[in-house]
Formats: structure tokens, sequence, C-alpha cells
């Protein structure tokens, strides 16, 4: 079989001279189990295969880019990408800002998130996996009437970049999970939630009963809960909470968000935009985060890009188109797929800690909340103004102890104001399915929304 960097290097070979040209080529091996009551609700095996290929044509108004992409390393697909990436870049609109990646000196780093026991694994023991997610969740408690769905799911990819610029680098990574939502009997004849996942690089280092046990859990700690009053209480994240609040910041830094200006962020460089207590930053070269990588997107060395130090602003996200708009250079911070060009993001977020565990933070508070689910976030974050209206289910906190839960709420407030009004960063670090690396966080100025005053 080819591998990527021979097709990415035999299509690059039939650049012109001075023709500014890049090939992404991807492969992928994909095992997904679903298992409903302790049988095989469907089992796939899937393998999928990609080609980018991006051309550069100068000209007086500027450069013009060209994509094309196909789903096959067939022959005569594969023949037929370059001219068609040409062609399309003749109707593209000039961009003085396009260009290739070009070699920066920054050292690749030897991450490697690669374990062979994704493929040794039989397909029986994959099944095996989400059966025992499936039994052990039935099995924790009496009021578990059934799991919606209990999942393995791994992956093996391979990829390569090669381009005139002179960048040349391969990528390999593998992931393993298992995940379950548990149907819970309530007290007033309804039905109650609650899910779990695990994740690792070896589906040989999950852990099924603990997912189970785990999924339980949250399901069950929010029985019988009701609509609360509206409060403005302190708000606990746990570290799964921590982390999609704050990738939605992270998102706001991102290059091209800053380079339309739409990010609150946008002029704030060197100034406060957090309480001091919050140092935030991406480091995908950190070996033992699931988002680690050696390289983005456009083949640069990944590095660990400082965000927030102290609560100030450090910079942005970039990947070389936005750097050179905005005059800086790329963090190596590029994401992609074969079927589109480069943009911004983060791949493995990280908090420095501070200091106490879960229960110590709560133990402080007179009055809080406990978050226990959040929804609607996608269309609830307003990412240009920064402004968070979302729904969310918790436990009350008390004079320092966990009291009733709630559902059928909403917390509300600025992404601004918020990051000024974190309190606390607790020292709970914990890896996250998302490669991020982040504890506890206490949070003031949060409106929670309920049945009224």
């Amino acid at each position: 079989m080819t591998e990527p960097i021979e097709l990415a290097r035999s299509i690059l070979g039939r650049a012109n001279d001075n023709e500014s040209v890049e090939v992404c080529v991807g492969r992928s091996v994909r095992t997904t189990v679903r298992v409903h009551g302790g049988d095989v609700e469907s089992l796939t095996l899937a393998e999928s295969h990609g080609i980018g290929v991006r051309v550069v044509l100068d000209g007086p108004d500027g450069s013009r880019e060209g994509l094309s992409h196909a789903g096959s390393f067939d022959s005569d697909v594969v023949d037929g990408l370059l001219a068609e990436a040409r062609d399309n870049a003749q109707f593209a609109e000039p961009d003085p800002h396009v260009a290739l990646a070009l070699p920066d000196g920054v050292a690749i780093t030897g991450v490697d998130p690669w374990s062979d026991g994704v493929e040794a694994m039989s397909v029986d023991d994959k099944i095996s996996i989400a059966v025992a997610v499936d039994a052990a969740a039935l099995s924790a408690d009496p009021r578990v009437r059934g799991a919606r769905t209990s999942i393995y799911g791994d992956s093996r990819s391979e990829s390569a970049i090669v381009s005139t610029a002179g960048i040349e680098t391969t990528g390999r990574s593998t992931s393993a999970s298992t995940s379950t939502m548990v149907l819970i009997d309530d007290v007033d004849g309804g039905t109650r939630t609650g899910s779990a996942v695990d994740a690792a690089v070896s589906p040989q280092d999950l852990d099924p009963k603990m997912v189970a046990e785990l999924a339980v859990r949250r399901g069950l700690q929010l029985l019988d809960a009701h609509r609360p009053m509206t409060a403005r209480p302190s708000v606990v994240l746990e570290p799964r909470f921590t982390a999609t609040v704050l990738g939605f910041v992270a998102g706001m830094l991102a290059g091209d968000r800053v380079v339309k200006g739409r990010t609150p962020f946008a002029d704030r460089v060197g100034q406060s935009i957090a309480a001091s207590p919050l140092t935030m930053f991406d480091d995908p070269t950190d070996h033992d985060s699931l988002g680690a990588s050696a390289t983005d997107g456009e083949g640069l060395a990944c590095r660990r890009v400082p965000l927030i130090t102290g609560g100030v602003l450090d910079g942005f996200l970039h990947d070389c188109h936005t750097a050179r708009v905005s005059g800086a250079s790329s963090t190596g911070s590029a994401l992609r797929s074969v079927r589109g060009t480069p943009s911004p993001g983060h791949r493995a977020l990280h908090l420095a800690p501070g200091s106490g565990d879960l229960a110590s933070l709560i133990a402080e508070i007179d009055d809080g909340l406990l978050v226990a689910a959040l929804q609607g976030l996608h269309s609830g974050v307003n990412a240009v103004s920064g402004d968070l209206s979302v729904g969310v289910e918790g436990i009350r906190i008390r004079d320092g102890e966990l009291a009733e839960p709630i559902r059928e709420a909403t917390l509300a407030g600025a992404i601004p104001r918020m990051l000024l009004d974190i309190t606390r960063v607790g020292a709970d670090l914990e890896r996250l399915p998302s490669g991020a690396h982040v504890p506890s966080l206490v949070l003031e100025g949060l409106t929670l929304g309920g049945a009224g005053s």
C-alpha cells in the first residue's frame, strides 16, 4: 500500500519550476462498536484516504490560492489534482498575505502519540470493552434501568505534508475511547441521564468500570432536581467544564478571529484580561496529552504557546496566513483537514495549577453552584461579543456543603467579565479526552436564571 509520504512526494514532483505547491496526504482506520442491552447494536470498521493540494499563484495584485482534494489514492483520481488546484486558483480572490509556510527553524519534538495496541487488539476484544461498560453500568445501582448506548471507538491515522517551500513532515497518532450514557428512574417518574467517557492512546489503558461508575454517579446526583430561584451564586467548574468554557476563550484568541476583528480581545495584548490566578497556554508538545502532535497543519513544529500569564494576554494562536496579516510569526497552531485550507486553533489547552482540590474549593463557598451539565453551548456563546447564556444542571452549595440538585436553569453573563471574576484555580489537574490538562475553577459574576427572584 502506498505510504502517505511517498504519494505526497510523487504529486509534488509534478510541480512546475517556480510554482508554489503544497500536498497534504492522510490515511486513517476507525473502529466503532455500539452496545445496547448487552448486545452489539452496530459494528463499524472504516478506512479513509484523503489528499489535499494547494497551489499559490503570484500576481501583480496579490497571490491567488487554489485547492483541490480527493478521498482516494487511485492514480486516475490523483493524476488530475494538481491541474485542478491550478485551475481553481485562477478564480480565487487575490490576497497579498497568501503564501506557503516556510521552515522557521523551530525544532520538531519527538512527540509520537502512537500505540501498536490499537491495531493489535482483536475486534472481539474491542467489543468486549463496550459490553463491559454496559454491564457495569446496569449493575452499579438498582435505579439504573438501562443505558442509552455504550460505545467503544478507536482510530489510527498517518499523514504527510510536503511543499515546494521546503516542508516535508510526517505524523501519526492513535486513540481509543469508551463511553456510556445511563438512564435512571427519577422520583417524579421521569428519567435522568448520566454520562462519562475515558480516552487514551492505547485501548489497554481504558477503564470500563470507572466509566460506568462515574456515569451512574453523575446521574444519581441529579435525582429529584427542581428549577432553582434566580440568584448570583459562586460557580464551581469541575475540570471537564473548565476545559469547555476556557476552550471558548482559546477560540476567541485564534488569529483568524483577531484579523477579522471578531473577538473582544483583538487589541488587548499586554493588558489584564483575566484574574491574576489564571495562566493558560496551548502545549501540543506535552507527550501525555491526547492532543499531542509534533507538527501542525502546515508542517511546522508544534510548540508551547503562551496565551494568558497571570491574567495578562500574551498573544494569539497563529497559522502562517494570520501571522502575516498581523505582522507576527506563526505559532505552529495551524489545524487542517485535506478538504480545506489551514486555520489556527488550539490542540492541548493547559492551565497552570493553583491550590486545593474540588472538595476544598466547595468547602470555602457559602452560596454556590457546582455545575453538573451544560447545554446549548454552541448556540449560547457569542464568540464576537463574548456573551454567554447556556442551560445548566447542577448542585447548589450552601455553607460549604452540597445541597439540593437543580435543573431547567440557565447561566448567563459575559466571558470577558467572567475571566476577571475567577476567584480560585484548583490544583486538581485532570487530563481530558479533548487533550486539555486543567483543574477546577471558581467563578463569580454569572447569573443563575430560574423560577424567579
